[in-house]
């Protein structure tokens, strides 16, 4: 058992290693000896968990974005009016991006240059499946606006990924109040 969650915890800090790296130089620059040194390893032992760099972070933009999701969702029934659903969901991702900034800020950087490959992506978009679903079903009831998911997700979504970047540089600091009126423009985006 000890053997099992030593290996459990250098997987897990070679994900941290990594997720640091991208945030801080930058993928390119993350190289594979300078994510085993971070991670207290040899490099040789990032190879019994991943195939290569691609790999790792592919595999490291997975695990974030099932978490940002599992969190995003957590208080979240599909028994909820359009309205109701949209704002639990939206609070729940700003207050993901606002307090795990390693982790959003990771995602951001995923999902805005081509560092994960397109399978991954994919997959990662299958995690936001209960949101995609509200929209559809508000479609449908007349309360979204009839748009491509994309800009609905560019309009209410990411301008989140803009607040936390500002908050992590001192710009501004995010209150209850900045985030009820962020809440509101998303809301009116997006609305009929």
């Amino acid at each position: 058992m000890a053997k099992l969650q030593k290996s459990i915890d250098k997987r897990n800090a070679l994900l941290k290693a990594t997720i640091n790296l991208v945030n801080n130089d930058g993928f390119h620059a993350a190289p594979m000896s300078k994510i085993a040194k971070m991670a207290g390893v040899s490099p040789a032992t990032i190879y019994l968990y991943f195939e290569n760099k691609q790999d790792l972070v592919n595999k490291a933009y997975l695990e974030v974005k099932s978490a940002f999701t599992d969190y995003a969702f957590a208080t979240y029934s599909d028994e909820m009016s359009v309205n109701e659903g949209f704002e639990v969901i939206w609070r729940r991702i700003a207050d993901f991006k606002l307090n795990q900034c390693e982790e959003a800020l990771f995602l951001a950087q995923c999902d805005n240059t081509p560092m994960v490959d397109e399978p991954s992506r994919k997959e990662g978009i299958k995690h936001l499946q209960p949101l995609l679903a509200l929209w559809e079903r508000g479609k449908k009831e007349g309360v979204i606006k009839p748009i491509s998911d994309y800009l609905l997700y560019a309009y209410a979504i990411n301008p989140l990924s803009f607040l936390m970047i500002m908050q992590q540089r001192g710009a501004c600091a995010i209150n209850r109040s900045h985030l009820d009126e962020a809440y509101k423009a998303a809301w009116d985006s997006i609305k009929m």
